[in-house]
């Protein structure tokens, strides 16, 4: 059966005698058509670096192209900071395809120049003074590294081990949780090396990484392209400084070229290197830098805290000596007692919960999880300055900007087994809000009485456990 095609209605795709015309008009292509094609493209990639994982790419820019861009650029956060150059992501839209005709231009003959980072300072936790400093690529530099970071996901996805949690997708910090309590649970918990690298982002070494990118990426316009990112200055009180070292934090490509770098520092050498040469049985979590190295032996973690500083001083990193520490974490069931007392078990903190052991419901030790006391700290800063800030608007205004942070804070710190800190989180907020409140008028003192009947108008979400195990796994 054949089927002749006329010449199809504009912007639509024409049926006839049965048949359907899937050819896109005048060179035009639909959105799905668009997805469709960068996701085939991906998946090829991907499947050639699972079954040839000992081959470097040398050909992986022509990949990229308008479509490819386009994806790109729908990947990328609209609402974030600018750059240098001040453009947002609504005036680089204004004109948006010769915008991306333009910039893949410049980045396949060579000439683009990535412009330096606008440095900024947020939070740290700890104390009040601390900050953490971080660069912003301007938005043109943040769809171009999206679009490489989208190649460079295929090849190395399926090279990280299950142990990395940190910026991959698919992954995040409670799966990394998860994949802790479990294994640890198996094993009755044991001794734990807390692994805290002294300004990782700041002191990777880019002769070092270079080296791992090549082993299995060797396409001259990506290399050339890396290269330019990380050699790009930071501008910062109206000066360009260019360090020697690093990967600013906040740029898109900074998170994979950081895994790179620990995949082959930590990833590799714990799983294939030190865990044949253990007596007993260990495991790895690490997201991003943060990182926990559990061993079933006391013998086995004390050798392996002794050879870790040398390890990663060999690629140019170093361990902070106080933070990085081993914690003695078995059971208490299993704990032996000295003369007439048990040694209880120490907690320790990985992504800002603290572990520690407690009896379940059951009379049973487990692994329990609060929020860590400088997170706690550090959130209800931060809701008591927006509240004196913003003490002297409408209530309700109040009320919704509250609701969203508690909210926001539940989505992280909700999981289940920290309902006292969820509950003492909330009652350290209606204290704040109603103590700034009180200081919008010197005549009137608002009462706790008073203060509830807005509550009782305006009332605070409750605790809720958004990553309840119990909750998700209960029949609908």
């Amino acid at each position: 059966m054949t089927c002749e095609v006329g010449e199809p209605s504009r912007g639509t795709l024409r049926r006839k005698e049965g048949c359907r015309v899937t050819e896109p008009l005048k060179g035009k292509t639909t959105r799905m058509q668009r997805l469709d094609s960068v996701s085939t493209k991906r998946q090829r990639i991907a499947k050639l670096a699972q079954q040839a994982p000992d081959m470097a790419f040398t050909s992986l820019s022509h990949h990229i192209d308008i479509e490819w861009l386009r994806e790109a650029y729908r990947r990328t956060r609209k609402d974030g900071a600018v750059g240098v150059d001040g453009q947002t992501a609504e005036q680089y839209a204004e004109d948006l395809v010769e915008n991306l005709k333009v910039l893949l231009g410049r980045a396949k003959a060579g000439t683009y120049r990535a412009p330096p980072v606008r440095r900024a300072h947020i939070p740290k936790g700890g104390k009040r003074s601390e900050t953490r400093p971080i660069g912003i690529p301007t938005f043109e530099d943040k769809v171009l590294q999206r679009a490489v970071v989208m190649l460079l996901e295929c090849v190395y996805e399926q090279d990280f081990l299950d142990c990395s949690y940190g910026f991959r997708p698919g992954r995040g910090a409670h799966d990394a949780l998860e994949a802790f309590w479990k294994q640890a649970m198996a094993m009755g918990g044991g001794w734990v090396i807390e692994v805290d690298i002294r300004s990782y982002f700041d002191t990777l070494k880019h002769c070092h990484l270079r080296e791992m990118l090549r082993q299995r990426v060797r396409d001259g316009v990506l290399i050339r392209l890396i290269g330019k990112w990380l050699k790009a200055g930071v501008f910062e009180d109206g000066v360009v400084t260019n360090p020697v070292d690093g990967s600013p934090q906040g740029g898109v490509v900074s998170p994979i070229l950081a895994n790179v770098y620990l995949h082959e520092v930590l990833d590799k050498w714990f799983e294939q290197i030190v865990k044949p040469r253990l007596r007993g049985r260990a495991f790895l979590v690490r997201y991003a830098d943060d990182a926990v190295l559990t061993f079933e032996c006391e013998e086995d973690a004390r050798r392996v805290m002794d050879v870790l500083p040398k390890r990663f001083d060999k690629y140019g990193l170093s361990l902070h000596p106080d933070k990085t520490r081993m914690v003695p974490f078995q059971s208490p069931s299993w704990n032996r007692p000295m003369g007439d007392e048990i040694v209880p078990p120490e907690t320790f903190d990985l992504l800002g919960f603290t572990h520690y052991w407690g009896l379940s419901q059951r009379r049973r030790w487990a692994i329990k999880r609060k929020t860590a006391s400088d997170r706690f700290t550090r959130a209800l800063r931060r809701i008591d300055e927006w509240c004196r800030r913003h003490m002297h608007e409408p209530l309700g205004v109040q009320h919704q900007a509250l609701s969203r942070k508690l909210r926001g804070h539940y989505g992280y710190y909700g999981i289940t087994g920290n309902s006292r800190a969820l509950v003492r989180f909330r009652y350290e907020v209606k204290r704040r809000w109603r103590r700034r409140l009180a200081r919008r008028s010197e005549r009137h003192r608002l009462s706790w009485e008073a203060f509830n009947k807005y509550h009782d108008r305006f009332p605070l979400p409750s605790p809720i456990a958004v990553h309840s195990v119990l909750r998700h796994g209960a029949k609908p």
